[in-house]
């Protein structure tokens, strides 16, 4: 059964949140180790702080009001532990095997509701759904409220029974011989599951559980400038708890699917332009759909060499946070003909009699920049090799 914390604080199921920090702040000046040092005071100490710890916590009094325990995870939070939940170094596990919950106190009855538990749902978007933002409709099989009895698990009137074989302690005691002797180890009941009570007429849909698998229609909203990897979280959309305690989280994952001309990097984004070698001297404008601003004009300046880069700031990716767009990086590749007619030919050699300053040299390799095409070049420089 669920440990009374209004009773503790002295105040009623009622109360406002005012009134339970005075009850705390009363009890607690009468208790402090240092004005009683009394070790049954020290222990009341202990417990009215993890019930004012439960009670200012709203979703942690909505699952004592609900009947249930928030703390029986989080090992009975200092109840019951004759160490007040303090680390030993691991001694705890002797004195649980040895004496049956730390101390011989026993862990008492777990909460009947419980918090449900978080789900996680992978979704894949294309770079333009990452760029705008997008509401997907899903649907997903999780644990709903049972509709037929409100999360009591009970048929009808009927209500939760203490368990006879626990005597409502939700655990059971035996002595066992070990090299120390004979010792007594304590377990979770095997018919109330470590609740303390049983429910001897449960619900017809749930079986007493209190929810139900059901699939449910979701929508989820994406935020623009979302990327491979991050989480959008929705809260209290995951499973319903046990005893139809509050629902966990729901978390999607998102994953990105490769695009054919842009690579992501953070907010900014990379492409290739392909400039055959005469527009590269001359100086030509090349269009690209820029995901989120259509057909958008890159401008490549007469005399462009190989592996620039021209960028246009601001045109990249939107922050996910700030909403700040980040910039597109055009890497110019320039193309030299392998095929050259009559006509072809003789132009050229005009410009190269025509050019005589323009000779084949060799350079240093230290100074020449590193081959390889767009990806290798990325590659590089985000690695830093």
């Amino acid at each position: 059964m669920a440990r009374d914390y209004y009773g503790l604080l002295g105040v009623s199921k009622g109360a406002s949140d005012s009134e339970i920090k005075r009850a705390y702040r009363k009890l607690a000046r009468e208790l402090h180790p240092d004005v009683n040092p009394d070790a049954s005071a020290q222990e009341q100490f202990r417990e009215i702080g993890v019930a004012y710890e439960v009670l200012s916590d709203p979703e942690k009094r909505r699952i004592v009001d609900l009947g249930g325990d928030p703390m029986e995870s989080a090992g009975a939070g200092g109840f019951g532990n004759g160490f007040g939940g303090a680390n030993f170094g691991g001694l705890g596990d002797v004195f649980e095997a040895f004496f049956g919950g730390g101390g011989g106190g026993g862990r008492g009855p777990v909460g009947r509701v419980r918090p449900g538990a978080d789900s996680l749902l992978r979704m894949r978007l294309d770079l333009a759904e990452c760029a705008t933002g997008v509401t997907k409709h899903v649907t997903v099989d999780t644990a709903i409220l049972c509709d037929l009895c409100q999360g009591k698990g009970t048929h009808g009137d009927s209500k939760p029974v203490t368990c006879d074989t626990c005597g409502g302690q939700g655990e059971v005691q035996s002595v066992q011989r070990s090299l120390l002797g004979q010792v007594m180890t304590s377990r979770p009941c095997p018919v109330c599951a470590g609740v303390g009570e049983v429910i001897p007429d449960p619900c017809h849909r749930c079986g007493g559980d209190g929810r139900v698998r059901a699939r449910r229609d979701i929508s989820v909203k994406i935020p623009p400038g979302v990327g491979d990897g991050m989480r959008v979280r929705l809260a209290a959309q995951g499973e319903v708890g046990p005893g139809g305690g509050p629902a966990g989280d729901l978390h999607v994952e998102v994953h990105e699917t490769p695009h054919d001309v842009f690579v992501r990097d953070g907010d900014d984004l990379h492409f290739t332009v392909s400039v055959p070698m005469v527009d590269a001297a001359l100086g030509t404008t090349v269009s690209v759909d820029a995901i989120l601003d259509g057909d958008t004009d890159i401008v490549v300046a007469p005399g462009t060499q190989p592996g620039s880069v021209t960028t246009l700031r601001g045109h990249g990716m939107p922050n996910v946070r700030s909403g700040v767009r980040g910039n597109l990086h055009a890497h110019i590749e320039v193309v030299v003909p392998t095929r050259l007619d009559h006509q072809d030919t003789e132009l050229l050699g005009k410009l190269k009699e025509h050019r005589v300053r323009d000779v084949a040299e060799v350079k240093s390799t230290q100074a020449a920049p590193g081959g390889g095409g767009l990806f290798s070049r990325l590659r590089e420089t985000f690695t830093g090799r």
